[in-house]
């Protein structure tokens, strides 16, 4: 894929704010350029920002019904009233079940959860489980990742005499759900001061003021923090304000003292003890395992696998979910060669400016996965549909390039029979009668509303430098910017004419890859740039290229530097 590399430029004032930062904190020009990058002007901003602190949270009663939620929980638990812990199958709705439900634990045993089934109920809040609350007599739900458009779930379950909290961060409709509460900081009602939670986050922040309502500080809910970073990384919310606090602090919680269940699934994604663990592994390794327990058999197992205290049944279920993910695996590539191929017989495929492609074969486990990867084949706007148990054509939306999917899919609602999701991605159902139709639209609305640059893979590139400025210093900086992820991403830096040095070769089984020992003639670095084999011959003939990279360390031998992951080559 041909990328285009958009290198970040400084203003004037910028650059006088470099060098003021650089001889104020005696660090390098290079070093306060990726401060200054991220808003930070002053020596107190740079030491508050690399130092997170739990003090910097926001007050959860400025969420707006919070006082509400708080008052019903408290009452539930003097009453000694049985409450359901409601949540998404994903790996946001799963940490936040097992987060709410940890900690609740301790101060009740009148406690169940329920995860709906992907297949046979859908997403969201639906009538079987509220019909299981009945059965199971919960006279409260504690609803989480979901439920800010269960519009008539919640007045059927009042009908059944059922209170609903609900704790949820996505897009809500026109109507507020007539739930006791409904605490979702994206409510134009809420002036809560940070508004990318995840739903995991929202259900921190009511365990955090229900803890504060009896006096206690955060210390109840340090040890749950772990569950909320793996939320946070899986969901891709921006990992900034709040999100970066809480991120820090749970992916130290991982990396000191794992939670049972965590430390199981990391053995079994081949994270070694010792071994610093970080968002990218939370995001690449421990999600998808997380996640295939939903897409191919239920929620429900990640979650006894997140709250369980018991080594071997953490180990046991842990082994079930990788293969699990083992299994979405193969229905991930199945279904993406199939979508493929169905694009490949459209004549218009090429001119159009959204892929919608649909089977009624298709597992719908997988369709999100699917989608993303037909993202990264054709660039532009994609939602892949199969058929779903009651019939109806549904299936997951992914977008590119900052172009907001939701509102595109909005614009279609009455084709629709239910949707729901955020700016990057979305899930939607429909009947199959309406789907040529909801095509056309689809495509159209796309076609006149996204931008030229948005249809094109970019990567966004921190600065141009010369390998001289990476320096120990430099490299320290840059790791006291985690986590990284969106909003706050893993910095990127391009140099320009770089040459063989020494050792450039191909590697892997194949030779696909391309190991890296080069020079800009102001220093030298290694690196590795997988899928690059073909440039090996380039460097040895002495032939100049330049370089897009992310920095990492490498350790070898006891030994650890400083090396490039490259992400992209040019050359003239």
């Amino acid at each position: 894929m041909d990328y285009a590399w958009n290198i970040w430029q400084l203003t004037p004032e910028q650059k006088s704010l470099c060098l003021d930062l650089a001889k104020q904190l005696n660090i390098s020009e290079a070093s306060a350029r990726l401060l200054v990058r991220r808003g930070i002007t002053t020596p107190d901003e740079a030491r508050s920002y690399v130092r997170p602190s739990l003090d910097e949270l926001h007050d959860p009663f400025l969420m707006k019904d919070m006082s509400k939620a708080v008052g019903r929980l408290d009452l539930a638990l003097r009453e000694n009233e049985r409450i359901l812990i409601y949540g998404d199958y994903d790996v946001d709705g799963t940490t936040a079940v097992a987060l709410v439900y940890k900690l609740l634990r301790t101060l009740t045993d009148n406690l169940d959860f329920y995860i709906p089934d992907r297949y046979t109920e859908g997403y969201g809040i639906s009538f079987k489980g509220i019909d299981y609350a009945q059965s199971t007599n919960c006279s409260l739900i504690i609803a989480l990742d979901c439920g800010i458009k269960a519009v008539d779930k919640v007045e059927y379950a009042k009908q059944k005499g059922i209170d609903l909290i609900i704790c949820d961060h996505h897009t809500p409709g026109d109507e507020i759900p007539r739930a006791v509460a409904v605490l979702n900081m994206k409510r134009h009602d809420c002036s809560y001061p940070y508004k990318e939670l995840s739903g995991c986050g929202v259900g921190f922040k009511l365990m955090q003021a229900y803890a504060m309502s009896k006096g206690l500080g955060l210390e109840p809910l340090m040890n749950l923090l772990p569950l909320l970073a793996m939320s946070i990384a899986s969901d891709i919310v921006p990992v900034t304000g709040e999100n970066r606090v809480l991120a820090y602090y749970g992916l130290k919680q991982i990396n000191q003292a794992p939670l049972v269940g965590l430390r199981s699934i990391m053995k079994v994604a081949g994270i070694e003890d010792g071994k610093k663990v970080t968002i990218t592994d939370l995001v690449f390794r421990i999600g998808p395992r997380i996640n295939a327990s939903g897409r191919m058999k239920s929620g429900a197992e990640a979650v006894r696998l997140l709250i369980t205290d018991d080594e071997e049944e953490a180990d046991a279920k842990a082994q079930d979910i990788n293969t699990y993910n083992t299994e979405r695996k193969d229905y991930d590539t199945k279904t993406t060669d199939e979508a493929l191929a169905l694009l490949s017989q459209d004549p218009d495929n090429e001119r159009k400016f959204t892929t919608v492609v649909y089977s009624p074969d298709w597992h719908k486990g997988v369709v999100g996965i699917a989608a993303s990867r037909l993202t990264e084949t054709y660039f532009r706007p994609t939602i892949v549909l199969t058929r779903s148990e009651d019939g109806l054509v549904s299936g997951s939306a992914r977008s590119v390039g900052g172009f907001d999917i939701y509102t595109a899919i909005d614009s279609c609602h009455d084709l629709l029979t239910n949707f729901g999701g955020h700016q990057f991605a979305a899930g939607l159902s429909m009947r199959e009668k309406d789907l040529s139709e909801f095509k056309r639209r689809f495509e159209e609305f796309v076609a006149t509303h996204i931008r030229e640059d948005q249809l094109h893979p970019t990567i966004e590139v921190e600065s141009e430098i010369a390998f001289s400025d990476i320096s120990v210093q430099f490299f320290n900086i840059l790791k006291h910017l985690e986590p990284f992820g969106p909003g706050n991403p893993r910095p990127v830096f391009v140099t320009r004419h770089v040459i063989n040095n020494r050792y450039s070769k191909r590697v892997g089984k194949m030779g696909e890859h391309l190991k890296l020992d080069v020079t800009d003639l102001t220093a030298a670095i290694q690196g590795i740039a997988f899928g690059k084999g073909d440039f090996a011959l380039h460097l040895q003939n002495g032939l100049p290229m330049d370089v897009c990279y992310e920095l990492d360390e490498n350790t070898f031998n006891g030994n650890t530097s400083i090396q490039m992951m490259v992400q992209d080559i040019k050359t003239d």
